[in-house]
């Protein structure tokens, strides 16, 4: 995992001296991670000249003064900095913000990046989620279409394929408005979470280990979900089911049936076959070709044989 050095970023733009052969990324192995604190950033990419790559980020040091306040320009720029500010405020030295710490020039980073996301913000000590679009000081409790047509009425944010991992998976949520004021955390704000996502309020504050989920349930919550490639509405969900599978983009539909299959190769969790077709018609296979075919599996649950025959006869006997 590649991170960030938080007080290099804001030497440089304090206008310090930052010796040349000092780093501002440093690539650390798993069992340095354990005794590292970091932050991560949550985001929705803009266009991609506006974002910082790693190249540029690793370049910065040494860069040019004219081309250092170029980039410094860039809103991809300004979201890294208001972050390192955030995460020093908070006592973090190092922070990972998925733009500059992947060099996705290399295809086999990419897909361990990719594989490992969900854990990186799991094991992260604080996450700081960046509404570009919400001008509001605190997190919206109704929708409003007019303000965000293009995400259901909501913060783009809400509506992203691979910000549903980044919302469930780190203990410590906090959110920020395009001005970046503080407006709010994950736990204190669980039930507005809910009403905008349909992820049950005991998940956002206890995590998915403490209720254990079923797999049509998880699905159901990523139904409405966009994402700019057609295979990242499968890869995008490895972690929240805890499988891997290698990166294969161009297969296009056929990675969310590969993610299925992985599925009920690591669980005995048969909800995965209850989504429905009434709605979608039959894809040709007992699995589904989209998240959105489980929109309305959000009630399923898992139950142990012994739950379901006792829920059996408590229902006959009239209790």
């Amino acid at each position: 995992m590649r991170l960030l050095h938080v007080r290099t970023l804001l030497d440089l733009e304090e206008g310090k001296r930052v010796c040349p052969e000092a780093y501002i990324l440093k690539e650390l192995a798993d069992e340095d991670l354990e005794r590292v604190e970091y932050g991560i950033l949550s985001h929705c990419w803009g266009a991609i000249e506006d974002e910082v790559q790693y190249k540029e980020m690793d370049a910065l040091i040494r860069m040019g003064g004219a081309a250092r306040k170029k980039l410094r320009q860039r809103s991809g720029y300004q979201k890294i900095q208001k972050s390192c500010e955030e995460a020093w405020k908070d006592g973090l030295a190092w922070l990972w913000v998925d733009t500059c710490c992947i060099n996705k020039e290399s295809s086999a980073e990419l897909s361990e990046a990719l594989n490992s996301m969900f854990r990186w913000y799991e094991d992260s000590e604080r996450c700081y989620v960046f509404l570009h679009d919400l001008a509001a000081k605190s997190i919206p409790t109704t929708g409003n279409e007019t303000a965000f047509p293009e995400s259901s009425g909501w913060p783009r944010w809400f509506s992203r394929g691979w910000t549903l991992q980044e919302l469930v998976a780190p203990n410590k949520v906090r959110f920020f408005n395009k001005d970046w004021h503080f407006i709010g955390d994950k736990k204190n704000h669980a039930q507005t979470i809910s009403s905008i996502t349909r992820i049950p309020s005991r998940i956002l504050r206890h995590g998915l280990d403490a209720h254990h989920p079923s797999a049509a349930q998880i699905m159901s919550w990523a139904a409405d979900r966009k994402t700019t490639r057609t295979e990242d509405r499968a890869y995008s969900l490895m972690g929240l089911f805890g499988v891997h599978m290698p990166m294969l983009y161009g297969e296009g539909k056929n990675a969310f049936r590969r993610l299925q299959l992985e599925i009920i190769r690591m669980s005995s969790d048969h909800s995965i076959f209850a989504w429905d077709r009434k709605d979608n018609g039959w894809s040709g296979s007992v699995l589904a070709d989209d998240p959105s075919f489980f929109r309305d599996c959000d009630d399923i649950i898992n139950m142990e044989p012994d739950e379901y025959l006792a829920a059996l006869k408590g229902g006959s006997t009239g209790k």
